[in-house]
């Protein structure tokens, strides 16, 4: 069996770092990969005897940390990021919609599929919940160059029937009998899912929903993945669409949408009632801080979603969101909080952007930490590249002060390598 160990700085968390016991640091520690999976961690003294033959890297320098988790990202608005607009609906109309119909063409689809996975790696990020377009080639070259990289992805066609361009529409039964024979094609294969990606409730009719609900009852396993909540414009056209329906959170419920296996953007505007109910379904919540500020969304209530017990993680949502580094997502993650009077700290911070974003997507069996037997997606951080944040480490007082200064001030050029699965990735 090909053994390989990594010895450097080694921090991960074995739960939410509200338990004083989760996070592990190691200021000389190992990393023991076996065929992809963890096999050993720990202090170097303690590990070096066992190592006897083992090759080992070393990095005097560098941090080793799990690999980034991205839970909700577009990978067809890598060309708009940094498009000056309004809020939500005016940008998805302006920006949006045409960008997505050029994904029409499958060599569109693969050249952004190859581009925007090979910044994911740059930036640290091993695993991505994804949003595709409506087009099922678009689907098809996502998941195919994600295989080629051996990275564990879920993406979905987006299911759109009413309130968009007809160019980039499909129908209720289109996207249905084109979801199931990519969840036939793609759900389970290597370290790939599939999620059912309804936009939102705006743009799906109900009978939409009905089948969307339909394709998560017959593949036990396929994820959900859409928003929820962003935007007041939003909520207000949602109550006109949905009249039956007494909040935003109900209309996913009618539909049998709302179960643990779903995973909703945003959240950022459900009452205290379609929390507790959010809580009772199991499902999680994608934290996208960046785009909220961007578009004026609105501050997400982080001590609101813990309380009703649901599951957390941090997502980039590129393009509104400006940025694929799960760095700046926790910079301004921090910076919500900080103005919702809740102040987070580095532990929490990286549990939100590794192990919070792999329980968040239902794969913390698999990866998230460095516990023996997971997948062994790992990022080498070197401060090096970044004089700022070099000269700030240099006088960190602490181990937690060192990771906040990284959460604060780092970017894609702190990340020094990128591995998936055990083998090199990316190198800077």
């Amino acid at each position: 069996m090909a053994r390989q160990a990594y010895r450097a700085s080694i921090f991960h968390l074995l739960g939410d770092p509200s338990d004083d016991t989760a996070a592990q640091y190691f200021e000389d520690g190992v990393l023991v990969v076996e065929d992809g999976y963890v096999a050993e961690i720990g202090a170097w003294p303690e590990i070096a005897p066992k190592l006897d033959g083992v090759p080992v890297e070393h990095f005097p320098d560098g941090l080793i940390v799990p690999g980034f988790v991205d839970s909700h990202v577009h990978y067809p608005q890598v060309d708009i990021v940094a498009s000056r607009g309004s809020q939500l609906l005016e940008w998805l109309s302006t920006y949006t919609f045409p960008t997505e119909a050029r994904f029409q063409h499958k060599e569109v689809a693969t050249e952004t599929a190859r581009f925007f996975l090979d910044q994911l790696l740059r930036n640290g990020t091993t695993t991505a919940l994804v949003f595709a377009t409506v087009y099922k080639d678009s689907v098809d070259a996502l998941f195919a160059e994600a295989q080629a990289r051996n990275m564990r992805l879920i993406a979905g066609k987006v299911l759109m029937d009413r309130n968009a361009p007809a160019g980039i529409s499909d129908t209720a039964e289109t996207g249905y009998q084109e979801s199931r024979a990519l969840i036939r094609a793609w759900h389970g294969k290597g370290r790939l899912g599939y999620a059912v990606t309804p936009r939102f409730a705006l743009t799906s009719s109900e009978r939409q929903l009905e089948l969307a609900g339909r394709l998560l009852t017959e593949h036990p396993g396929v994820r959900l993945h859409t928003h929820l909540s962003e935007n007041h414009e939003e909520l207000a056209a949602v109550r006109r669409m949905f009249p039956d329906c007494p909040d935003y959170f109900a209309v996913y419920e009618k539909f049998g949408l709302a179960t643990p296996n779903a995973v909703f953007a945003h959240c950022i505007h459900l009452s205290p009632g379609e929390w507790t109910r959010f809580g009772r379904s199991g499902a999680a919540v994608a934290f996208c801080p960046v785009s909220n500020l961007f578009l004026g969304s609105g501050l997400f209530d982080l001590s609101a979603a813990e309380a009703a017990g649901a599951r957390v993680g941090l997502g980039t949502d590129v393009g509104a969101g400006t940025s694929l580094s799960l760095f700046a997502t926790m910079s301004d993650a921090y910076k919500v909080c900080q103005a919702r009077r809740h102040s987070l700290d580095a532990a929490k911070l990286f549990y939100l952007a590794t192990l919070g974003g792999a329980c968040a997507l239902g794969l913390d069996d698999k990866i998230g930490n460095f516990e023996r037997g997971k997948e062994a997606d790992f990022v080498v951080l070197d401060a090096s590249a970044l004089p700022m944040l070099a000269r700030r480490l240099a006088h960190a007082a602490s181990p937690a002060d060192r990771l906040f200064a990284l959460a604060m001030l780092g970017d894609d050029r702190a990340v020094a390598r990128t591995y998936v699965a055990g083998a090199l990735a990316y190198s800077r």
